[in-house]
């Protein structure tokens, strides 16, 4: 092989291993701390879905604001960075 293809052949290889590892970057894990409506640290057992999302609270007086306009909050995660877990989807019997 000649010096022209080695160096092609380098450059595809660290094309391909850049490309492949934004594609990871890009796949992020859900990251909610914090309670949308107080900004307290989120208490796992206390949580409504909406939108396919699961969305933590810090209380449950909390879900009761979230669900006067939740677009509010949905926009503010959206703006903060942050994402949200995938509520589970009821089996089908």
């Amino acid at each position: 092989m000649n010096h022209r293809k080695k160096v092609f052949v380098a450059f595809a290889l660290v094309a391909a291993f850049v490309l492949a590892f934004s594609f990871a970057a890009d796949a992020k894990e859900p990251n909610q701390v914090k309670c949308p409506v107080l900004g307290s640290k989120v208490n796992k057992k206390v949580y409504t879905d909406y939108q396919g999302k699961r969305i933590y609270f810090c209380c449950p007086p909390c879900i009761q604001d979230f669900k006067k306009d939740p677009d509010k909050y949905m926009k503010q995660f959206e703006k903060e960075g942050v994402v949200l877990e995938d509520a589970p989807t009821a089996k089908k019997k």
